[in-house]
């Protein structure tokens, strides 16, 4: 008997499956790896399984990132499986290649990512001989409900119809294979010509990411602040006071952009006018209009992720995580990784089917309130066909983010958080608008032959309409300004002159930065600027979060609290980029354009070999760029150190390189030849660092460098005087001063710090010590302990509250970023002291699901710093 194999992207959507089609095709039977009844086999991947890459005879192996081996453009890719998914894999190719399986389902996720997952596991799967007929459908989901399920297998698409999708998905994923190993290795192999290994990745999307960050860091830096006075005066009327604000009536937007009609640009000028108005009579003038305000559109990945890093910190990939398990574990968010903003316009059933749902389950918690809001919009018929929800033309492969017909029964506090944000958008984009009264008040002085003006705005809540959703109500009479009469003449009571400055641009947030990637670099807030740009962006909804951690992860970006700070490393890659004269790979309307072109692919406007043919030339140029630059610096925007030089007293510049003295003058006249290396293994300098360095003669211990061979470690740096060249030199530190203390050296002297506690092994004072934390015992002239751990563990900085931790409680938190010395994978494990080995090791989760086996003991390995 034939059957239908379905894949889907992850078990619990693979069960899921099982469970709505159960009712309607009959029970399934489980075994290891799938579910099977007399119809369906289901079964699922865990995201990717399969990964292209370049025939072996165009492979560029490690160790060999020169520019010998690039570019590497080859004619095909192969593909090959991902190590740690290889058990899965074997086990849907088997699934795959069944006899009685006759036909394919690919349910994994609705979007180009989930295409591209299903494409390369059948293509794997195929033998390499005979006939292969074996038709694909397509299962498309936009919601995780059963009944959304079993509707969804009631229009499953045909594979003719999804070949745009896949095409453009293989461009994607080769494209920026491309990009991101030439790019990457000529990147590398330029900064590390001079010996050591300063890996330098770069990406398709994510350095124009980077650019971005970057170009608002140089505004930044280079601003320099100007002094600016504000007038401020209090009015006096027969109802009571009122504040108003001086300014220029007679003024015009210029190519000054800090100018503004209230700014005044010298002292003398502010405490002129103060001193003319004061205690002056003024005559009032005033206008007040209705306005209104709508709720913005439903939202799409990008603005529900602004909005929960503005209202609520959370990282881009936090809330996508978030919203991922309402959708896909409580069923209560339909799909989110979308790019619309609207709903097919046969949806009005539903919406009002969700907000009868709203209006009458028991939510949990503070989501209750939302019930009376459902209840309003649907006795008051607000729920209505209109185009700023219902909009066929908008609604691409998704719809916008709502909520699902089923009730939340258990969420998690950022779980309901989220939800909520979801549904009041939801009710509220149905509400009518809100009404406001704007009144602007002029208070017009004359004094010493001139004319000055003060404005005043109140604003009065009328009708809440739409913020009734978000807790708004109608504002007190008169809440925001107290009346004047008609011909009432007030009297300049005080005036407050303001001295002020003008302040650089803000830094980027999450929520700013997905907005520049969604503008393809421009900061957009109106909805329709946004809209026309929504498919030039840089990346996709669900890629954009990637990206930014990709770049934290890199260390081309820090985060501190919500801002985003670029590090040295991206100053100096977007140095190189720009001194190479690679502009492609920094400017991000180039990029956004690429996924323009794979979304006209998409929809079948655009040929693949014509995509891939662009892409092929910009790698090529970009090698060729890198190769054949001859000069002896890049041109740059380079710093002057304010520390002098340690030899001369000179002063130190930056170069694309080295820190370098260029004399008293600076000119180089009489430079003393003193320099270090701007990335010493592999590691850039950060301008305070190098400061701190020739200022101290040491810095550390530093994590992020690298060995030759591209291995993490961590380190002291210390300037040493060596007679031999007569100069100062950088060298690593790895701790000699503190080993010779630690055998027989000279006494340590603790008594400046505080005991971060006992010591397991001889219960002495434990203390930062160099690169470690060590017992007091263990360093100095008589040791009788050698207990010691590091500061700094696969690149994992160990702070001095785990380590009071660790000796508390015999083991610290779980730590999430060790990186393996092997694999190079980032992996999460608790410290712990094993009594018996006498030394800290690392002790590791036990797996989700599984008991622990009796009478045996966590998962051990020694931690080594």
């Amino acid at each position: 008997m034939s059957k239908t194999l379905i894949i889907a992207e992850k078990p619990s959507v693979a069960q899921d499956i099982v469970r709505a089609l159960t009712p309607v095709a009959g029970k399934f039977d489980k075994h290891d790896d799938y579910f099977e009844n007399d119809t369906y086999v289901v079964s699922s991947a865990v995201g990717h399984l399969v990964e292209i890459a370049a025939p072996e005879e165009y492979d560029v192996k490690r160790g060999k990132w020169s520019f010998a081996n690039l570019p590497v453009i080859p004619p095909h890719f192969d593909l090959n499986p991902i190590d740690k998914n290889k058990g899965r894999l074997n086990a849907l190719s088997k699934l795959i290649r069944r006899k009685d399986v006759t036909a394919l389902i690919n349910a994994c996720d609705a979007g180009r990512e989930g295409e591209l997952i299903f494409r390369l596991i059948e293509q794997y799967a195929r033998p390499a001989k005979g006939p292969w007929n074996k038709p694909v459908k397509r299962l498309w989901l936009q919601s995780m409900t059963p009944a959304a399920i079993r509707e969804g297998f009631e229009k499953l698409r045909t594979d003719e119809q999804m070949m745009p999708l896949a095409e453009a998905a293989r461009c994607r994923s080769e494209a920026d294979w491309l990009v991101g190993i030439n790019g990457t290795r000529a990147m590398t192999a330029f900064n590390s010509r001079d010996g050591g290994f300063f890996l330098t990745t770069v990406g398709r999307v994510q350095t124009p990411t980077l650019s971005i960050v970057v170009e608002r860091e140089e505004k930044i830096r280079k601003h320099v602040a100007r002094d600016y006075w504000e007038l401020r005066a209090n009015f006096d009327a027969q109802a009571g006071q009122y504040e108003g604000k001086w300014f220029d009536p007679a003024w015009k937007k210029n190519d000054d952009a800090e100018r503004r009609a209230d700014r005044l640009w010298n002292a003398a000028d502010a405490e002129a006018i103060a001193k003319a108005v004061l205690g002056q009579p003024a005559s009032v003038t005033e206008e007040s209009k209705p306005s209104t305000t709508s709720c913005g559109a439903l939202y799409d990945l990008t603005t529900l992720q602004r909005e929960a890093n503005s209202r609520f910190g959370f990282s881009a990939k936090t809330t996508l995580s978030i919203a991922q398990a309402l959708y896909e574990k409580h069923k209560v968010l339909t799909y989110p990784r979308t790019d619309s903003r609207f709903l097919p316009e046969d949806y009005l059933a539903v919406a009002k089917q969700t907000a009868e749902m709203i209006a009458g389950e028991d939510l949990p918690g503070p989501l209750q309130a939302l019930a009376a809001h459902a209840r309003v919009a649907l006795n008051n018929g607000y729920i209505k066909p209109t185009k700023k929800v219902f909009d066929n033309s908008k609604v691409s492969d998704h719809f916008a983010i709502i909520p699902t017909l089923q009730a939340p029964k258990s969420l998690t506090e950022v779980e309901a958080k989220l939800y909520d944000l979801v549904v009041k958008r939801f009710l509220a984009v149905f509400f009518p608008p809100a009404e406001f009264l704007v009144t602007t008040r002029i208070s017009k002085i004359e004094a010493a032959g001139k004319t000055h003006h003060f404005q005043t705005n109140g604003k009065v809540l009328v009708k809440p309409g739409w913020l009734a959703v978000y807790g708004k109500d109608v504002d007190d009479e008169d809440a925001n300004l107290v009346p004047v009469q008609p011909g009432e003449v007030v009297r300049t009571e005080s005036v407050d002159v303001k001295a002020l400055q003008t302040k650089p641009p803000a830094r980027y947030t999450e929520a700013t930065l997905l907005s520049a990637m969604e503008g393809a670099g421009k900061l957009i807030d109106d909805d329709e600027l946004r809209e026309a740009m929504a498919e030039k962006g840089l990346g996709t909804p669900a890629t954009r979060a990637a990206t930014i951690e990709g770049l934290i992860s890199e260390k081309y970006m820090l985060r501190e609290g919500r801002e985003l700070i670029p590090t040295a490393k991206a100053f100096q890659l977007m140095t190189l980029l720009r001194g190479l004269d690679v502009e492609d790979l920094t400017k991000p309307e180039l990029t956004g354009d690429w996924e323009h072109k794979l979304a006209e692919m998409e929809k079948g406007r655009l040929k693949r070999e014509q995509f891939m043919a662009e892409i092929a030339a910009m790698t090529e140029k970009m090698v060729a760029k890198a190769k054949g630059y001859d000069r002896d610096t890049i041109p740059g925007d380079y710093a002057t150190l304010k520390t002098p030089c340690p030899k001369c007293g000179g002063i130190v510049k930056e170069n694309y390189r080295r820190f370098t003295c260029t004399g008293k003058a600076g000119d180089g006249v009489d430079a003393c030849g003193f320099s270090i290396g701007k990335i010493p293994g592999g590691r850039s300098f950060e301008l305070h660092e190098v400061e701190q360095f020739l200022r101290d003669k040491k810095i550390g211990p530093l994590e992020g460098f690298r060995s030759k061979a591209g291995w993490p470690f961590t380190a002291e740096l210390a300037l040493v005087y060596d007679d031999e060249i007569a100069n100062w030199k950088l060298e690593f530190d790895f701790g000699e001063d503190a080993k010779k203390a630690e055998n027989d050296g000279e006494p340590v002297d603790f008594s400046g710090q505080a005991s971060l506690g006992a010591c397991p092994k001889c219960q002495g004072h434990v203390y930062e010590h160099g690169a470690n934390y060590v017992c007091e015992h263990s360093v100095g002239a008589h040791v009788t302990c050698d207990f010691k751990t590091g500061k700094v563990i696969l690149t994992q900085p160990i702070e001095p509250a785990q380590v009071t931790k660790l000796l508390a409680d015999g083991k610290t938190d779980l730590l999430e970023n060790f990186v393996s010395n092997k694999t190079r994978r980032k992996f999460k494990a608790f410290l712990a002291y094993d009594k018996k080995e006498g030394k800290v090791i690392f002790e590791f989760e036990p797996r989700a699901g599984k008991a622990p086996p009796a009478k045996k003991a966590a998962a051990k390995k020694t931690a080594k710093a």
